[in-house]
């Protein structure tokens, strides 16, 4: 067996993408975990901030959703969701965004709405939330998904939080829109001017050709490929600590 798996991998990965300081306004599912894995590792001084109106938040848990009491208890200040959006968002007080996505296009356009036509979808998703105005604000977002075809998509069914654009040209919201797209297989950063993702890092045991077959458009693969290296033991202690929800000191 091996000692770690694609998923932890992706995680670590993620929660090395904070720098001890951000502010970061995390989105559920595995920007959760990786948020808090850097919280508890290597940046103890990342300020976590939820769109339910956790500000600063310090859970002992891995929060179970934005609406965790655990999130109220530990933080900060409690804001209303307004203010979370005017205040923070809106102003550009958030270095981070840290979103998931149900399908992602080549230039960073995230679908969490519909599988399908809108009027008649064949899956309807859980919805944006907050997340169009993170993606739009955010002085920096970070995307964390696994990597299929099905996922990368080379259109979207249904753009619920807007990357690049279209064509990639036509973004003009203040944040700086997605910087990274971190997933089971590497990491893809946007070409500076094309802004297409591009296959810049892989984890360690996985080929370029394994990524390209994961991805729906012909991949845009960097000249020079890095190779992330692999979780190490404290990581993964916390990172499995985490998903069981045992208690960790804040």
């Amino acid at each position: 067996m091996p000692e770690w798996d694609s998923a932890e991998m992706m995680n670590v990965a993620a929660a090395r993408a904070l720098d001890d300081g951000d502010v970061c306004l995390v989105g559920v599912g595995p920007p959760n975990l990786a948020a808090n894995l850097a919280r508890h590792t290597h940046a103890p001084n990342c300020r976590l901030v939820y769109e339910s109106g956790a500000i600063d938040a310090r859970p002992h848990r891995l929060p179970l959703s934005i609406g965790d009491d655990d999130l109220a208890a530990t933080a900060t200040a409690v804001v209303s969701v307004p203010e979370m959006f005017n205040f923070w968002v809106g102003a550009g007080r958030i270095d981070v965004g840290f979103l998931g996505a149900a399908q992602i296009d080549r230039f960073g356009n995230i679908n969490t709405t519909v599988i399908g036509d809108h009027a008649h979808p064949k899956v309807r998703l859980p919805g944006a939330g907050g997340a169009p105005e993170i993606a739009a604000a955010a002085r920096r977002v970070i995307v964390i998904v696994k990597q299929s075809p099905r996922t990368f998509v080379e259109t979207v069914d249904f753009v619920s939080s807007v990357g690049y654009g279209p064509t990639g040209q036509e973004r003009e919201a203040p944040g700086a829109g997605p910087t990274l797209v971190i997933t089971d297989h590497g990491v893809l950063e946007p070409d500076p001017v094309t802004h297409e993702l591009t296959l810049t890092r892989l984890h360690p045991g996985v080929t370029v050709e394994q990524a390209v077959a994961a991805t729906g458009w012909p991949l845009k693969v960097a000249d020079s490929i890095e190779e992330v290296p692999a979780p190490t033991a404290h990581e993964l202690d916390v990172l499995r600590k985490l998903r069981s929800r045992e208690p960790i000191d804040a």
